[in-house]
């Protein structure tokens, strides 16, 4: 007999780091930590998640995924941890690091533009948020056969851009819905499946 559940995911990116403080700089691989307000919105988080219920908790090898994760743990311990690169931040190849306006000084509004926010033009060395949803769709096959199997809610530390393709899967969104998304640092979004 084929017993369903109603699972749950709870996913939300990560707080406010250093180089997401203006003056703006590419953040992509580059490990940027948690500013003391970037901690007040993991802490924020963790508050919202505090009566909720999961077993498997997800996060990326970047530190402000880790941070973030850690103080949503504080009120859950005992969660299982695991790391996948799958879910990780848009790579932003030779911009990381790079501050936007000097970029915008030195190339245009409109290459800026292209290379900041468009669905299939990586910038140069680095993703476009189509290479971003490759590997976060393989990402969630696999979540969704590991919550099948062991009847696990999960919470995931993620980013904002593989929480696009993450939310496009989930809420059947278009590719330019997708793209106008911005996830906010200190709030999750839940998915309940029928697994």
């Amino acid at each position: 007999m084929l017993i369903k559940m109603k699972l749950h995911i709870y996913i939300f990116r990560h707080g406010k780091t250093y180089y997401n403080t203006p003056p703006k700089r590419f953040t992509g691989w580059k490990d940027s930590k948690l500013t003391p307000k970037g901690f007040g919105h993991a802490r924020k988080v963790a508050r919202k998640l505090k009566n909720q219920k999961f077993e498997v908790a997800y996060q990326t090898d970047l530190i402000r995924s880790k941070q973030t994760l850690k103080e949503v743990l504080k009120h859950h311990p005992g969660v299982k941890v695991i790391t996948d690169k799958r879910m990780r931040e848009r790579s932003y190849g030779k911009l990381a690091g790079r501050y936007h306006h000097a970029l915008i000084k030195e190339i245009g509004e409109k290459q800026y533009k292209i290379w900041h926010r468009s669905y299939d033009v990586p910038p140069p060395g680095g993703e476009s948020i189509k290479m971003v949803e490759k590997r976060v769709n393989s990402f969630i096959k696999d979540l969704l056969k590991k919550m099948k199997k062991e009847k696990v809610n999960v919470a995931i530390s993620a980013h904002n851009n593989s929480m696009r393709p993450f939310r496009r899967y989930f809420e059947k969104l278009s590719i330019d819905a997708m793209m106008k998304l911005e996830n906010p640092y200190d709030d999750y979004i839940q998915y309940v499946l029928d697994l």
